[in-house]
Order: C-alpha cells, then sequence, then structure tokens
C-alpha cells in the first residue's frame, strides 16, 4: 500500500474531524442552555453568574471559546459535565466501549451470516432459496428498529424466556451472564445490516458471475470452488465493503434507539441523556467521539478497499 494514498486519507479524515468540531461547538453554542445557570441553579445570584461564566470563559469571543475547547480536546480534555461535575471523557469512553462491543458483534454476525447467504442466493437465482432472501432482506429493511426489538423482546424474552429483556452486565465481570444480556440487542441490530448487505452481495455476485473474466475462467477448467472464491467473492466483495462501511452511520443512528430500549448504557444513551439535560460538554464530546469513530471505520473501509482492488493502491 502507498504510502502516500495512506498519509492523504489521513489528512482528509483529519480535516473531516476539524469541520466537524466547529460544526458541533457551533450547534452547542445556539442551543438554549446557559453553562452557569445550569450549574449554579435558577436562584443563583447574577453577581455569582458573572463570576462563573468569566471562569468557564464564557464571556469570551467565539472563536477564542472554540480555541480552548479545541486545544484541550486535542490533550484528550473533553471538559467536565453540568450535570454530574465529572470529568466527560472517561465517561464517555467507557459508554463507547459498550457501545462497540455491540456494535463489533452485531457486524461479526452479519458478515457470517449475510455474505454467505447473499452467495448462495446468487448461485441459486430464482428458487427458493433465493425467494426466501429476498423476502428476509424486505421485511429486516422495512421493519424499524424498535419494531423488531419488541418483537426479540416479546419472543425471546417474554414468551420463551431464554433471555433477560433489558440491562447490561459487563462481560469481563460474567462472561455468560453478560453474553445472555448481549444476544437480543446484538439480534435486533444485526437482522438490519444482514437484511441490507446479503441483498448487496446477491446482486453483486449475480454480475460478477456473468462477467467476461469469469467466463474465462470457466473456460480454462479451474475449479468452481477456486473462481467462487478467488475471482467471484474477491470483485463481489468491493461494493459491500462501501456498503458496510455506511452501515456504520446506521449503527451511530440506529443504535441511539436499540440502547434506550435494551437499557444498554452505550454512548448512544449517554448521548441522549445529555441532550434532554442540555449538558453542552457532554453533548460536544458525545457528538465528535462518534464522528471520530465513524471516520476510523471509514479510513479501514478504504483500506480493506486497497487491498483487494490494487488499481486503488497504485493509482
Amino acid at each position: 500500500m502507498s504510502p502516500a494514498w495512506l498519509l492523504r486519507r489521513l489528512l482528509l479524515m483529519a480535516y473531516t474531524l476539524l469541520v466537524v468540531s466547529i460544526l458541533v461547538f457551533a450547534i452547542t453554542q445556539i442551543l438554549p442552555a446557559d453553562a452557569a445557570v445550569t450549574m449554579l441553579g435558577q436562584d443563583a445570584t447574577p453577581a455569582a453568574l458573572a463570576a462563573l461564566r468569566a471562569k468557564l470563559g464564557l464571556a469570551d469571543p467565539v472563536w477564542l471559546q472554540f480555541w480552548h475547547w479545541f486545544s484541550a480536546v486535542l490533550r484528550g480534555d473533553f471538559g467536565i459535565s453540568m450535570r454530574t461535575g465529572l470529568p466527560v471523557g472517561p465517561t464517555m469512553l467507557t459508554a463507547l466501549s459498550r457501545s462497540l462491543l455491540l456494535a463489533v458483534c452485531s457486524l461479526s454476525l452479519m458478515l457470517v451470516i449475510a455474505i454467505p447467504l447473499g452467495v448462495l442466493a446468487a448461485l441459486r437465482q430464482g428458487r427458493a432459496l433465493d425467494l426466501a432472501v429476498g423476502l428476509i432482506s424486505y421485511l429486516g429493511i422495512s421493519l424499524p428498529e424498535f419494531v423488531t426489538a419488541t418483537l426479540v423482546l416479546v419472543v425471546l424474552a417474554d414468551r420463551l424466556q431464554w433471555l433477560p429483556a433489558t440491562g447490561y452486565v459487563p462481560p469481563s465481570e460474567h462472561l455468560l451472564d453478560g453474553i445472555r444480556h448481549l444476544v437480543a440487542p446484538v439480534l435486533t441490530v444485526s437482522l438490519v445490516l444482514i437484511a441490507h448487505v446479503s441483498r448487496m452481495m446477491r446482486s453483486e455476485t449475480i454480475d460478477v458471475l456473468a462477467s467476461d473474466y469469469v467466463l474465462a475462467a470457466d473456460l480454462k477448467g479451474l475449479a468452481p470452488p477456486t473462481v467462487l472464491l478467488r475471482h467471484v467473492m474477491r470483485n463481489a466483495l468491493l461494493p459491500v465493503i462501501s456498503v458496510v462501511a455506511l452501515d456504520v452511520g446506521y449503527l451511530l443512528g440506529g443504535i441511539i434507539v436499540v440502547e434506550e430500549i435494551f437499557a444498554i448504557p452505550g454512548i448512544g444513551r449517554a448521548l441522549l441523556v445529555a441532550i434532554q439535560n442540555r449538558d453542552l460538554p457532554a453533548i460536544q464530546a458525545g457528538a465528535l467521539i462518534m464522528a471520530a469513530t465513524y471516520a476510523v471505520v471509514n479510513l479501514l473501509a478504504d483500506i480493506a478497499y486497497a487491498v483487494l482492488d490494487p488499481r486503488l493502491r497504485y493509482g
């Protein structure tokens, strides 16, 4: 992989995060919330409010406030929560680790199921398996997260009583109980991803199977498994990688709903609580951390794309 290509991608990611940080700071500045009033209460005297505003730098020009905040963020200091009085950074990073556990488990389950399912549907185009995959895809894409979560809860937690309904147990504390609490939210998130990616994988595999180089490989007498793994799947996976990276955007949005329904203290739920309490430092930290996570995932997707497609890393 070309170092110049990787450097360009890193610079683009840094520029994107700079723009996002400016937008996040600007949006929080126009929110109807006064940090001094939030911290001291409605009964605080004007003198106390003015002193706290001066201490927090709220009387400074907006550009200077942004510089103080952004330079602190570069040092890993996201500020102090107005709701709890605790540093925002460690709280949000702990919440992010829980969300990442849910996201990684969901993506792993999706990749294990969706890619083989899409390939099998393409190989049996028009048959029962293909029709079943198509039906599952339409249902998975059309059902919103809260409906899927409700169905999972009713079937697995209420009727069959196989799983706990809500709550979160860190797997590091109790592995089996932690896994049992993760199964229902992972299934909820994975169903939509499986529907989306399996449909895309089916479509791309059908296109690749009809290409000239696959026909040439067949005419050379290569074994069908070799053609499928070396030529078909390698090329069919290229657009799917981009779709998976875009699905991370869905995860960052849809996971908020899932975390709220299943009472998982992840970053989506933490950001929702911060917005409800107008906790500006927590809002800024949560939004910026989620944007950075999405940027890193897209960088990893670009690297994977370059590994599979030499034209990208040498072009």
